[in-house]
């Protein structure tokens, strides 16, 4: 069982229990899922960054990565429905507890300057999303094979019915929240 869901269910679980006077447990918010997606709009020019992405996003999140293609036409971006365009991977159970493990305490830490996340990056419905500008970040991640610097998106599914509920979640199981008034 992955250290941070036994974390979870052992201490998180009652603090969330305490904080929203849950009456059931299955009300108590959970991580349903996670997300990560990196946009290479530039794959439509140059083939090969596709094939380096997906074999680097694979290797990050320990599951396959699938290649997204555009749905529609864009005349601005040189775009045509059907060019693939991204690699995105869907974490649940016990990788997903894995990868967020990682992210909150070792990939975010390696970031230079960190202060903290946003803790305004909530979308309304209790789902958290964040980018990383370099992928680079993660140990995984071998320097000398890296041919671009890649961004990527992390978006946290989570079964909370409100922002302040999500943010409570994970918060508790570790996401580093910058204080309010800092940018």
């Amino acid at each position: 069982m992955p250290r941070l869901k036994k974390f979870y269910q052992s201490e998180v679980t009652a603090r969330l229990i305490k904080e929203f006077n849950y009456k059931n447990s299955h009300q108590v918010p959970r991580v349903v899922k996670i997300a990560l997606n990196m946009g290479l709009g530039e794959a439509t020019k140059e083939p090969k960054i596709l094939e380096s992405s997906c074999e680097e996003l694979t290797l990050l999140a320990g599951q396959k990565a699938v290649v997204t293609k555009a749905r529609r036409s864009i005349a601005a971006f040189k775009l045509r429905e059907g060019n693939s365009i991204g690699v995105m991977v869907t974490l649940r159970r016990e990788r997903m507890y894995y990868f967020l493990d990682k992210l909150l305490n070792v990939v975010l830490p390696r970031v230079r300057d960190f202060r903290g996340v946003s803790p305004k990056a909530f979308d309304g419905r209790g789902n958290y999303t964040m980018g990383l500008k370099e992928h680079i970040i993660f140990p995984e991640v071998n320097y000398d094979k890296i041919d671009k610097i890649k961004g990527l998106n992390v978006t946290i599914v989570t079964s909370a019915k409100t922002d302040e509920e999500a943010r409570f979640l994970l918060a508790e199981m570790g996401m580093p929240f910058r204080k309010t008034g800092q940018s």
